[in-house]
């Protein structure tokens, strides 16, 4: 993720764009497989530190032996983690500090 220059995020801001993060990728997920489909997903976004902070997204998508269909489930899971940080972006740029000098 890009450099970007923050002002202290709240431990609740930081909550915030993590669960905004887990919510894009999942919505991700299941716009390209049905869940039916799918076995087990589980999503976390764990931020450390403030400056710099460190975003990790991590993205465990498993389908079900039932399942017919063919589904790229890594490149999906890719996809899925692109778009999380994205949106995490988005997120920290509405924080961005405008009195920098």
């Amino acid at each position: 993720m890009p450099t970007i220059g923050l002002s202290e995020l709240t431990r609740e801001q930081v909550e915030e764009l993590c669960l905004l993060a887990e919510e894009t990728a999942r919505k991700h997920v299941y716009s390209k497989i049905p869940k039916k489909s799918i076995e087990t997903l589980n999503i976390t976004a764990e931020a450390e530190g403030t400056r710099p902070m460190n975003l990790a997204i991590d993205i465990d998508v498993s389908l079900k032996r039932s399942t017919t269909q063919s589904f790229n489930v890594q490149r999906t899971a890719d996809e899925a983690v692109k778009e999380a940080f994205k949106t995490a972006e988005n997120y920290l740029r509405e924080h961005v500090c405008h009195s920098q000098k």
